[in-house]
């Protein structure tokens, strides 16, 4: 969620500190600010409620320079949105820290600190970090060993920078879950929240892993694992530029990745499709013998990656014949779950760093499951390295917070990772050779869908002025209806529902009258004839139905109806294309609307907290 940037050098750092910022801002905040170490060994700070532009001014206004520094924006959790919470936090004039995530047992630690003297300025469980690594090297402790002794009192899933003002050689750093990675210069070092931070000083970097510390110096880097033993981590050298995280033509990053769909889902079907057939080597030397094995399937995961989920389950049930049960992972934790003999237990992750499924993940692992499979567009994430098998979605960096074409890669790869099932099952050659043309047609597809642009920004304006809207969707397009009303309430806060259509009978139609838009997903299906009953029941309460319509399903718009011709899919690929003009909608009601469409208000794209 926060964004985290550190640097050391023999070049004043601040402006690499505020651009990493920037290329953070994605992740969501409310505050930032800059701690450096100056040359006079003192500590300079400067922070501000609101935006990473509000804080370049102020140090423009009143600079603050220096060689080795630390830079956070912060996702508010322990405390409101204040100037004094906002990160980096000190203790005297000595300690600056920066964190991202929870500190769980901050409150004992708080209490102890306060008998010792010390005064708290925030209402954050950072604060106590600082003070406690004060503490440590008051009893005479390096910095590298101070924060491991305070990280040892810590529970709770974190990421913590620490600098000492009296040591000008090193920025120490904690990664206990929440993403870390450094940064490789040459006379000088970085460390970040994410890649994108630091792309303009740097292509090489290291992962961090579960548990590290590391020393980050002008001359090197040390890292320690978990039991303090010095540890060798490989260093990868990306091929993402600077131009890669930059909108370019486009006004928002959002219709910029929107836009981007159909190459990030031809990426994605590189190298899995080989003389018509699906190649099961693709997740991995063992997946065969694995999925050979699998009787049932548990998939967990969340907000957007749950709908993938959701409709994975469809596919895997209709094409595989095997059981699949979805959970969303905050649910998942917290119960007592019965694992059948021979389940397979599948994440679907953007970042591969979501906080409850990761840890759903973990929690899995010690369970009686046959073997773990994470979706993910992040290969050197910690649900990647941890699960058995992995299906990289390869849709690039994605900015804006509502997740775009991450979604529509997870569906194509759980499509994929369907036909690698039931060909373990039942599924001829001959179904398969039938079906893949259609998996094969979904960049096409796509980008034919994307021409309905123009159509649904006029579109946008009967809804730019509603307080509330419902979607409609059956079988495998409710999960899509789910999805259309998730991006229309995060982008343009507008109330959204969805709703299984055949639900409508069960109490949602209550909600039907003249000023509330109803949003219908129906591709010529199996379903269709049900769907239409439904919308009859819509258009007898006097509601405004908007119909996407595959152009073969004679559906024609008429009073209290208006339909928006689609582009014929095949079923199978439906789904995918059918969350276009979703997309689409939302981001044009959004623009009317004048939110922030790539940064909405409370939202953060990593969610790395609980």
């Amino acid at each position: 969620m926060c964004g985290i940037v550190g640097a050391i050098g023999e070049r004043n750092v601040v402006p690499v500190l505020v651009e990493g910022l920037r290329r953070l801002e994605y992740r969501g905040y409310d505050s930032a600010g800059v701690a450096v170490q100056k040359y006079d060994q003192t500590i300079g700070l400067s922070k501000t409620v609101g935006k990473v532009a509000e804080l370049d001014e102020k140090l423009k206004a009143d600079p603050i320079k220096g060689r080795l520094g630390v830079a956070h924006t912060r996702w508010a959790t322990h405390g409101g949105v204040t100037d004094a919470n906002a990160h980096p936090h000190l203790s005297g004039d000595r300690v600056a820290v920066i964190h991202n995530g929870i500190i769980e047992n901050y409150e004992s630690i708080k209490k102890d600190l306060v008998d010792k003297g010390y005064e708290f300025l925030s209402e954050t469980d950072t604060e106590v970090a600082a003070h406690l690594v004060h503490d440590f090297l008051k009893q005479g402790m390096d910095l590298t060993e101070a924060v491991r002794q305070s990280v040892a009192q810590f529970t709770g899933a974190f990421a913590l920078l620490v600098f000492d003002a009296e040591d000008p050689d090193r920025i120490v750093v904690s990664r206990v879950a929440s993403p870390l990675v450094v940064g490789l210069g040459i006379g000088e070092n970085f460390v970040a929240s994410g890649v994108p931070a630091l792309l303009p000083v740097t292509q090489k970097f290291i992962y961090l892993e579960q548990g590290d510390i590391a020393e980050i110096r002008r001359d090197g880097v040390s890292i320690f694992n978990g039991d303090g033993e010095a540890v060798e981590r490989e260093v990868n050298e990306t091929q993402l530029t600077t131009e890669s995280a930059e909108k370019g033509q486009y006004r928002h990053f959002m219709l910029k990745e929107i836009f981007e769909q159909p190459s990030a889902l031809a990426d994605t079907l590189y190298g899995r499709i080989e003389s018509g057939r699906v190649v099961a080597d693709s997740l991995g030397p063992q997946a065969q013998e694995l999925l050979s094995q699998v009787e049932n399937i548990h998939i967990v995961a969340c907000g957007t990656s749950y709908h993938a989920g959701c409709v994975g389950k469809y596919w895997i049930e209709a094409l595989a014949h095997v059981p699949c049960q979805v959970e969303i992972a905050s649910e998942y934790r917290y119960r007592q779950v019965v694992v059948p003999d021979n389940t397979l237990f599948i994440t679907l992750s953007q970042s591969g760093e979501t906080a409850d499924t990761l840890e759903a993940l973990r929690l899995a692992k010690e369970s009686n499951y046959l073997g773990t499979l994470t979706v993910c567009n992040s290969a050197h994430s910690s649900m990647v390295r941890e699960s058995d098998l992995c299906m990289m979605t390869q849709a690039g960096p994605e900015i804006g917070v509502a997740s775009t074409k991450a979604f529509t890669t997870q569906l194509l790869s759980m499509l994929i990772v369907t036909l690698m099932f039931a060909r373990q099952r039942d599924m001829s050659e001959e179904t398969e050779a039938k079906l893949v043309p259609y998996i094969m047609h979904t960049a096409a597809a796509v980008e034919e869908a994307l021409g309905m642009n123009d159509h649904l920004k006029h579109l946008a304006e009967d809804f730019s002025e509603k307080h509330h809207t419902l979607f409609l969707g059956r079988g495998p397009m409710w999960p899509i209806a789910m999805e259309g009303a998730l991006k229309l309430k995060e982008i343009s806060y507008i109330h959204a529902e969805a709703y299984a259509a055949g639900e409508l009978k069960h109490g949602p139609l209550a909600l039907i009258d003249e000023d509330m838009p109803v949003v219908v997903v129906a591709p010529n299906n199996e379903l269709l004839d049900k769907l239409k009953s439904n919308m009859q029941v819509v258009r007898a309460r006097g509601g405004q139905l908007y119909v996407f319509a595959d152009n073969e399903t004679g559906i024609e718009s008429e009073e209290g109806m208006v339909v928006i011709p689609m582009p014929h899919a095949n079923r199978i690929i439906a789904p995918i294309v059918y969350t276009i003009p979703l997309q689409l909608l939302s981001y044009h009601v959004a623009v009317l609307k004048g939110t922030d469409v790539d940064q909405p208000r409370n939202l953060a794209k990593s969610v790395t907290v609980e």
